[in-house]
């Protein structure tokens, strides 16, 4: 019998995994959910409370700083929720023998390659967020070997904010024009195919604890997506005027990994996982992200 808690559960991700543990549900299998609001990772002490009473077997920790550029001036939260959590995790979950899962990201390189990324390409992260991140994966290997970490990119669901909301909502809105970045290459990820992956290597008989990357297949830059989604908008949505722009001209405080794009043989091969395009996933998921903008608006 597995119980497996999933912290960050009113995440993206955290939400993904809930609806489909309800979906298959598991007479085998017990699951709970806690976001900051039950148990603050941060905390030491309560995170010790809580894993010592959960008798758990697995925890898929999804909490996370993901505010890009406000952690540049925000980075003492930053790392306690990106570093010291999962090295509050990690130091009870190898005491208690529990099993963790833990997100980390593509920011943790500096963008530099051409080619796809392997998890033994030696990390360089650019801002806060992909150096605390770091910290996090070094705090988990370093405490808990045995776990299994999973670099994904450019997540996205009809949950919470995400690139692909932030397009539907300037095309429903009837903007006449947008501007995005086609210097940044990778491919985002559906939080509903990386919640499947995760279930998968969960039902797997097998466990070998290491860093693994995940996000959809393909190679895109941002303004391909937001192309695409503005090509399969429905009847009576007009498509915004889409105009290319260089990362510089965007001015972010936080600098982007120019190259993110991530080799997935590894986890394909350990867990036998089948990865769908990115397009693929994002014709199917748009349906459901447009009406939940549709649904938050009325």
């Amino acid at each position: 019998m597995m119980k497996i808690l999933v912290t960050g559960s009113n995440g993206q991700l955290g939400r993904e995994l809930r609806r489909l543990f309800e979906k298959d549900a598991d007479t085998e299998t017990v699951v709970v959910y806690a976001d900051v609001d039950t148990l603050d990772i941060t905390d030491r002490k309560a995170v010790e409370a809580f894993l010592r009473q959960g008798e758990f077997t697995h925890i898929i920790n999804c909490a996370a700083y993901t505010a890009v550029d406000k952690a540049e001036e925000d980075k003492a939260l930053c790392n306690a929720i990106n570093a010291e959590g999962p090295g509050n995790l990690a130091r009870l979950a190898e005491e208690l023998g529990y099993k963790i899962i833990h997100i980390s990201t593509d920011y943790v390189f500096d963008g530099t390659s051409h080619r796809p990324l392997t998890e033994s390409d030696k990390p360089s992260p650019l801002g806060v967020y992909g150096t605390t991140k770091r910290r996090g994966e070094t705090a988990l290997l370093g405490l808990a070997p045995d776990s299994v970490i999973i670099r994904t990119a450019g997540l996205y669901s009809p949950f919470g904010h995400n690139f692909v909301k932030t397009m539907l909502s300037l095309a429903l809105e009837g903007r006449k024009q947008v501007r995005v970045v086609y210097d940044q290459i990778g491919a985002p990820t559906s939080a509903r195919d990386l919640a499947a992956a995760i279930y998968s290597v969960l039902g797997s008989n097998k466990w070998k604890g290491g860093i693994y990357h995940y996000s959809n297949e393909g190679v895109c830059s941002w303004y391909d997506v937001a192309r695409e989604i503005f090509d399969n908008l429905p009847d009576g949505v007009k498509s915004p005027e889409l105009v290319p722009i260089l990362s510089s001209e965007y001015a972010a405080p936080a600098a982007r990994p120019l190259y993110g794009v991530l080799d997935h043989s590894r986890i394909r091969a350990t867990y036998d996982i089948s990865i769908p395009h990115w397009r693929h996933s994002l014709k199917r998921d748009l349906p459901e992200i447009l009406n939940s903008l549709k649904t938050s608006a009325s």
